[in-house]
């Protein structure tokens, strides 16, 4: 469930967020897979687009608390999922 925004070029760095043990880790970012990471994102990116002209869209899932204090995060490049799907689909809680 790896994020757009776990990303961290910077500081080549990757967020990994309740992993084994559902601890916390960040985790050393080869420099080699950096351009592969940002082609990656740039697929997304794409991706993204097409959804946004999709009147079901309605963006990522996203933790209960975060959608109500960020309502647009989950149309947001940096929330979507590093490597999503090729099709769209439906959350089974809300339909």
């Amino acid at each position: 469930q790896l994020r757009v925004k776990d990303i961290d070029f910077d500081y080549k760095c990757i967020q990994v967020w309740n992993g084994k043990g559902n601890k916390h880790r960040i985790v050393t970012l080869a420099i080699e897979l950096i351009p592969m990471l940002r082609n990656q994102i740039l697929n997304v990116d794409d991706y993204l687009k097409l959804d946004l002209n999709n009147t079901e869209y309605s963006g990522v899932w996203m933790p209960y608390a975060l959608t109500k204090k960020y309502p647009s995060a989950a149309k947001t490049l940096a929330w979507q999922y590093l490597f999503p799907s090729h099709i769209l689909s439906s959350d089974p809680q809300s339909g």
